[in-house]
């Protein structure tokens, strides 16, 4: 086992990044950062990553994706590339290949992260995961929103996979109905994800300006959580915060519908760049404020995963169970 070759990867729209898992756990060494547009194809990149770290043909492949995996094969939206098991078996030599969503990978990551690499947000604490049954979910705001379970069932690890971060947005508040009033201008139908993510800030910020009659510029989401952090926009600071409270609201809705009792994680990039502004936002009382099951609700613990690659963590616990299952 140990001259057995395990390539992951977490590619995303921009970034492609790859590693050697470990033969004997769940881990990775020899992380490289590819930038997708510099490569044709992601064959092309892994043969430049292989030859980077001077690795032999890889005996197994796992890899996560920014999309939805369909027939085996995924088709990215913000780049060229387009991967399939079949390609990469014939490619590589291999019949040991896996793609998955990337918040699946992330799913599987979770049991494996130490307690440092997270950051409880209110209460109350998280256990330890080392038992042989639990649930939890993972959700994660980016340029989407992601959403996904799982499940330990006798010691196996069990993803629920979907698209939940496609549900319909559900107000919970005057101004919320407002502003699903505001965005129904927009779209034809307002998800959560048209307000929990990237784009959902932008959304979010330029709905609080038409309820309010003032014409401002539009402001990317980056903009809008600097003028919140510097205090020079008050419009800013209330977008940020109903994002946030509105986060917990979809977090909570996910944790009822999956049963997560043991937890729910919170992961993607924009939570883990400004965690201090979601540890101090309503993002716990919206989780809570779930009306005849909110004394369930404050039993669920909630954590920011700010573990740095949770992604290639889960593919490397995937590539390991491929040399012991097949």
């Amino acid at each position: 086992m140990d001259k057995q070759c395990l390539l992951v990867g977490d590619i995303g729209g921009t970034n492609a990044r790859f590693a050697l898992a470990d033969a004997k756990a769940p881990g990775f060494s020899r992380e490289r950062t590819l930038r997708c547009a510099d490569y044709e194809t992601a064959d092309a990149a892994i043969h430049a990553y292989l030859k980077q770290v001077r690795a032999p043909r890889p005996t197994v492949i796992s890899l996560a994706a920014a999309g939805p995996i369909v027939d085996r094969s995924v088709r990215f939206t913000n780049n060229h590339w387009s991967i399939g098991v079949d390609d990469l078996v014939r490619e590589f030599d291999t019949p040991s290949v896996r793609l998955l969503n990337d918040f699946e990978a992330i799913a599987y990551s979770i049991p494996f992260i130490k307690s440092s690499d997270c950051q409880p947000i209110g209460l109350p604490a998280a256990e330890n995961l080392s038992g042989p049954e639990f649930t939890v979910g993972v959700i994660g705001p980016g340029t989407g929103l992601g959403a996904v379970g799982l499940a330990c069932r006798d010691g196996r690890l069990i993803p629920i996979v979907g698209e939940a971060g496609h549900v319909g947005f559900a107000p919970e508040t005057l101004v919320q109905l407002d502003i699903l009033r505001v965005l129904r201008e927009r779209f034809d139908r307002v998800s959560a994800e048209r307000l929990v993510s990237g784009p959902g800030l932008e959304n979010i910020y330029w709905a609080l300006t038409r309820i309010h009659g003032e014409k401002r510029a539009t402001l990317t989401a980056a903009e809008i959580f600097e003028r919140c952090i510097d205090g020079s926009d008050a419009r800013a600071s209330e977008a940020v915060h109903m994002f946030f409270e509105t986060l917990g609201q979809v977090a909570g809705n996910l944790a009822l519908t999956l049963g997560a009792a043991d937890g729910i994680y919170i992961a993607g990039g924009i939570a883990r760049r400004y965690p201090e502004l979601l540890i101090n936002s309503r993002f716990r009382s919206g989780f809570e404020a779930k009306g005849r099951h909110r004394s369930l609700m404050e039993r669920v613990p909630t954590q920011l995963v700010t573990y740095a690659e949770p992604g290639l963590l889960g593919a490397s616990y995937c590539a390991l169970e491929m040399t012991r299952h097949g």
